[in-house]
């Protein structure tokens, strides 16, 4: 064999083992069944059904049921009306064993009123109803005890005595968040409520004044909202922006709208800065110019 046979045959080898590889490279890239592709899942944006029936329908000036029985944090019967006559109160509707804003929301009440020189028990009350009529006393008096914790309140003071958190029934619960308009709604399958985070501030007679939405209130607008229920004053129905509380589930989409709802109104609010900057910019910037202009052209 000559010299240029042997360098054909060679190159003719190298050729195959070249195509053999990019063909078996080639086969073991390809899967030997399809791929499953699931099926799409909600979309991001889609609303969760459970919070239609979850929020708040504002009743300015409603009466509440101060007949209505509930349990207070030590196992007494009382009476709605026994919270009210002397002073405003500021109402929490909340389940004890939320994992979610409910605390939350006690949190902010202890935190704006450290900057107020009121004191519960004097100037206002503190009244916390838990909208579960299966909780009881005894998740009642621990979530006091953490509440007033949180406020540096002994409970011996009589500050503290200005602070009560209570239990009903069924009936009770439903007369009370229906006077005030607060909805919530149950879901076996996480066990947890989904409803509103916001506070109402009642009049000594037990009637609502004021809705303060959210999970942290201005120390100026709530000391005003206790002046005017102080005083018997009504406020009128404002624009909401509620947060709820209800719990996150990625199978079905379910996302918690507290976190979607602090990300919109933090949109709006980037949105309305860059506006007014913008804005702010233009009309300097027209103001240098008519100031430049007349000079440039040699007039005055």
């Amino acid at each position: 064999m000559t010299s240029r046979s042997l360098q054909s045959v060679v190159k003719r080898s190298l050729v195959g083992v070249v195509l053999a590889g990019l063909g078996g490279a080639t086969a073991a890239a390809q899967p030997s069944a399809p791929l499953s592709v699931p099926p799409p899942g909600p979309a991001a944006l889609a609303a969760v059904p459970i919070l239609r029936d979850a929020g708040l329908e504002q009743k300015p000036n409603s009466q509440l049921p101060l007949d209505a029985p509930f349990v207070d944090e030590y196992g007494k019967d009382v009476r709605l009306g026994d919270y009210f006559g002397k002073r405003p109160v500021i109402l929490v509707l909340s389940y004890y064993e939320c994992p979610m804003l409910c605390t939350q929301v006690l949190n902010g009440i202890a935190g704006s009123l450290e900057a107020l020189p009121f004191v519960s028990g004097r100037d206002f009350d503190v009244l916390a109803v838990s909208f579960d009529p299966g909780e009881t006393p005894a998740m009642a008096l621990a979530k006091r005890e953490t509440y007033l914790k949180r406020q540096g309140t002994d409970a011996t003071s009589a500050s503290a005595k200005g602070v009560h958190f209570l239990t009903g029934r069924e009936s009770s619960i439903e007369a009370l968040t229906s006077a005030v308009g607060f909805k919530y709604k149950y879901d076996p399958s996480i066990d947890e409520y989904a409803h509103p985070a916001l506070i109402t501030i009642l009049t000594p007679d037990g009637r609502v004044s004021r809705y303060l939405f959210g999970i942290e209130y201005g120390p100026r607008d709530l000391r005003l909202a206790l002046v005017e229920a102080g005083d018997r004053k009504i406020g009128s129905v404002v624009d909401q922006v509620l947060l709820f509380c209800y719990h996150y589930d990625p199978e079905r989409g379910a996302y918690g709208l507290a976190i979607t709802n602090m990300v919109r109104l933090g949109g709006i609010m980037t949105v309305a800065g860059l506006g007014t900057f913008i804005l702010v910019n233009l009309r300097r910037d027209r103001r240098q110019d008519s100031a430049v202009n007349p000079t440039a052209t040699g007039t005055r």
